[in-house]
């Protein structure tokens, strides 16, 4: 892997942290490192060819988001995820995203309502295709949300998006669980076109559900 840069002058110490941390968190999504591993921490300042300043402050970044648990006098751990972490994390997506349906119905544009049907016609196409579907699926909730207009709910549901990552259970890695979201959305859809705000709001609860049940 080739080494990151010592930052140039035009760039601050925090902007050699942050690349740190970016690369670490991919290596966590795609299982480089395992949830429950200890992170060796020399092993990968020589790696990236950095001093372990800037890699502490990048597991100090990665610990505030739940990606990392620090253990004193053990060092950092990729944080594991236990059934009721993962009925927890959905319990409080259902709620923020079952708000944001509920605004979004009520008061999404045209345009708005055509940007959250063109990803979901996406969906359609790539039910076959497990990552491109993942992706978009990511995409569609991501917009909604950006359309709900609360920043707050927004930054939260990245958090929480970024440690359900770490879940071993994907609920769309389940047997015939890619067709079932796909219906769920369509149900949401029809409800957002509708300007059903109490139905958008119910259909996305269940849509969590029915997500928790398929990663248990």
């Amino acid at each position: 892997m080739a080494a990151l840069a010592d930052p140039s002058p035009s760039l601050s110490p925090r902007a050699l942290y942050q690349d740190v941390a970016e690369r670490l968190r991919q290596q966590i999504f795609a299982r480089v490192l395992e949830p429950g591993n200890w992170i060796d921490e020399m092993k990968l300042a020589a790696e990236f060819g950095i001093s372990r300043t800037p890699l502490g402050e990048a597991l100090k970044v990665l610990a505030a988001e739940g990606l990392v648990t620090m253990k004193v006098r053990r060092g950092a751990y990729v944080t594991e995820m236990s059934r009721e972490d993962v009925a927890q994390i959905y319990h409080l997506l259902a709620l923020l995203e079952s708000d944001a349906a509920a605004s979004v119905a009520a008061r999404a544009s045209a345009t708005q309502r055509a940007e959250l049907a063109a990803l979901h016609a996406q969906l359609e196409k790539q039910v076959r295709r497990r990552d491109e579907f993942f992706a978009t699926n990511e995409r569609f909730h991501m917009t909604l949300l950006q359309m709900a207009g609360n920043r707050w709910a927004l930054q939260t549901v990245v958090d929480l998006r970024k440690v359900m990552k770490l879940n071993r259970h994907h609920s769309l890695f389940k047997q015939g669980r890619l067709a079932e979201s796909l219906a769920e959305h369509r149900a949401l859809m029809r409800a957002i076109e509708a300007h059903d705000a109490g139905q958008a709001a119910r259909l996305m609860k269940l849509h969590f559900e029915s997500g928790l049940e398929a990663a248990a």
